[in-house]
């Protein structure tokens, strides 16, 4: 019988090219940060995961591994508590935020556990999840607005300088026909809001029959919502996080029929029963990576789909380990209503062997194999991480990154 105890779990810290991408709270880094997390059995399996790359995060990670040596993979409570209790006895401050961190340190090293016992077994992920629903699992086109090139370049990246209508349209055709997505969500809260409404009816005509959405990250007002309503209504599947806070964006909800959607204000347990009392979000965007794992996520879908609520899933920058965890959940999540995010096709860099998950009209299907289905790439993460160590970035700050750019631009959220 396999000895599938935890022997080891080990952290590497990465970074992989980012375009220049705007959104509310500024531009895209040239690296995006990101950790590989692997957990090996006392047999020498070895299970995946990936997650942010800040050092609260990396430390999170490295400060609770020894505390779970000898720990079974399945043994997710047991997990659970050894992460709360080393967190909150040895590192002042990582509970803080509702628990947000506990959340991600575990969600991290569970996904390496599920995937270690999948391949301890032969089994897939999604199999150990409660089997699948679905072939393969949509995703959106994730369009940005964005610079041409990031300051230290020579040209421009491949996509080039998008900031208007037309050049929108043409960053949606190029996705499109790339990887055939079917929806279309635009990253918004970067321009005055009626030129955003105005890129959104661009892509409409362009794509009459495509899916499309909006997420202002928070970036307008109340009162600027509830003014653009009107054209919004029957423009969009949803509006997502379009102002501040749950009783902002129940103010928003209460005058209109269109959903609102969320990855800003429902992000922990806790937020589910104020949410539903102020009926503020009819959509919840999930992501394993924040809310706990994969089998907190399966808990979540299960409460939307007790309380009528829609769900689909949130992306960052992010490679294919994530994007693997991301399509074997979704496989076994029967009440997935909407195609998932990905940042996906904006990346360039690979941790995985045989390179990037392809996306085959607008979906994923899920890799062949035990646990995850993906193996690393050694000598892929030994360059990454010593982009990680080279490039001086150890936080995410697209604040002081748009000031490169534009020195008087001020971070505003609601800022419209």
């Amino acid at each position: 019988m396999a000895d599938t105890r935890i022997a080891d779990i080990r952290i590497t810290p990465i970074a992989f090219y980012d375009p220049p991408l705007l959104n509310n709270a500024g531009c895209h880094q040239p690296f995006a940060l990101r950790s590989i997390i692997e957990v090996e059995t006392e047999d020498g399996v070895i299970g995946l995961g990936e997650s942010y790359g800040n050092s609260m995060t990396i430390d999170g990670v490295r400060a609770v591994a020894e505390a779970c040596r000898g720990l079974d993979v399945t043994d997710l409570n047991g997990l659970w508590a050894r992460i709360n209790a080393t967190l909150t006895d040895q590192v002042d401050g990582y509970n803080t935020g509702a628990g947000r961190l506990v959340l991600r340190v575990g969600g991290a090293i569970e996904v390496a556990m599920w995937d270690a016992f999948g391949k301890a077994t032969g089994r897939r992920v999604v199999d150990l999840l409660g089997g699948q629903v679905r072939d393969a699992v949509p995703f959106s086109a994730y369009l940005f607005y964005k610079f041409g090139q990031h300051q230290h370049e020579s040209g421009p990246d491949v996509w080039g300088e998008v900031l208007t209508p037309e050049q929108l349209v043409d960053e949606a055709r190029r996705m499109v026909d790339l990887h055939g997505f079917k929806a279309l969500k635009l990253k918004a809260g970067v321009l005055e809001p009626e030129a955003e409404i105005a890129g959104l009816r661009a892509l409409r005509d362009a794509f009459p029959d495509a899916p499309l959405r909006i997420d202002p990250n928070g970036g307008w007002t109340v009162e600027t919502t509830l003014k653009l309503l009107p054209q919004l209504d029957g423009l969009v599947e949803y509006l997502e996080d379009p102002t501040v806070g749950l009783e902002g964006n129940a103010r928003v909800q209460a005058a209109t029929d269109t959903p609102l959607a969320t990855n800003m204000y429902v992000v922990h347990p806790s937020h589910l029963p104020p949410n539903m009392a102020q009926d503020a979000f009819r959509v919840i965007l999930s992501d394993h990576h924040y809310w706990g794992g994969l089998q907190a996520s399966r808990e979540l879908a299960r409460v939307c789909e007790i309380w009528g609520l829609g769900l689909s899933m949130h992306s960052n920058s992010h490679l294919g380990i994530s994007l693997a965890a991301m399509a074997h959940l979704a496989a076994a999540t029967p009440n997935l209503t909407y195609d998932c995010d990905s940042h996906s096709p904006w990346q360039t860099d690979e941790v995985i062997e045989g390179g990037k998950l392809p996306f085959r009209g607008g979906k994923v299907t899920l890799p062949e194999g035990p646990g995850l289905g993906v193996t690393l790439d050694r000598s892929e993460l030994a360059r990454l991480h010593q982009n990680y160590l080279d490039c001086g970035f150890t936080e995410r700050d697209d604040a002081t990154e748009m000031k490169k750019y534009q020195p008087d631009w001020e971070f505003a959220r609601p800022k419209f």
